[in-house]
């Protein structure tokens, strides 16, 4: 499960190393928040290349509840809730705002893992399949396009184009070469498909689309420009 980062949020600094130390031997990385109003800001500025979030109910500033609607506003990352209660009604309450797991206090950090990694695994599939070109994750093995958490709808044609852009980063292809090995050698028809299906995946892929430059002359290119 390696290249997943993993925010853990929760007050007590123990708490917070002990799950930190028992991610780390697994291959996460981790970024951490000692309180709500902190874990909207890392969030924020990390969104991107955030998987999991692991976020404590209780806790001052802002709690567990406040920062899950904030970040279920914009984002579909998996958030897996600690909390010391385990009423019912507190688990139905955070599944109705879109918690993704619930883990009651006190736990065994290698169960945590381990539903940290099924959890993975259900929502994005085999992470060693996931590629993340800031905020764009390709799921090759699904054949799957997230763009910041949201899944895209891509044709299979408009999926093969969009993949054979992003393995080729920061290198400008020609039009003849995007033909010859997304459309394959056989094709006869008119160049400016591509150019369709490149607005068409502009377009979804929103904001970011801006990242396929078109090259004057040759053809296109992705490229990463903040």
């Amino acid at each position: 499960m390696g290249d997943v980062t993993v925010l853990v949020v929760d007050d007590e600094a123990r708490m917070r190393k002990l799950i930190k130390d028992f991610l780390i031997q697994k291959g996460f990385s981790v970024l951490e928040a000692e309180d709500g109003e902190r874990a909207i800001d890392v969030f924020e500025s990390n969104k991107n290349k955030i998987g999991i979030i692991l976020l404590d109910v209780m806790m001052p500033k802002l709690d567990g509840w406040s920062v899950l609607r904030q970040i279920r506003q914009n984002s579909n990352v998996p958030i897996i809730m600690l909390t010391a209660r385990g009423e019912e009604q507190d688990e139905l309450f955070g599944f109705e705002l879109g918690v993704d797991e619930y883990i009651s206090k006190p736990f065994s950090p290698k169960i945590l893992v381990a539903r940290v990694e099924a959890i993975l695994k259900r929502v994005y599939g085999d992470t060693k399949q996931l590629k993340d070109y800031d905020g764009i994750v390709i799921d090759q093995e699904g054949r799957t396009v997230k763009v910041d958490g949201k899944p895209i709808d891509l044709s299979l044609r408009e999926y093969e184009l969009l993949k054979y852009l992003l393995d080729n980063e920061n290198i400008a292809l020609s039009r003849d070469k995007i033909l010859n090995n997304v459309w394959n050698y056989d094709y006869y028809g008119d160049s400016r498909t591509i150019d369709s299906h490149i607005k068409k995946i502009r377009h979804k892929l929103g904001k970011k689309g801006k990242y396929i430059e078109t090259v004057r002359g040759i053809g296109y290119k992705f490229e990463i420009k903040k």
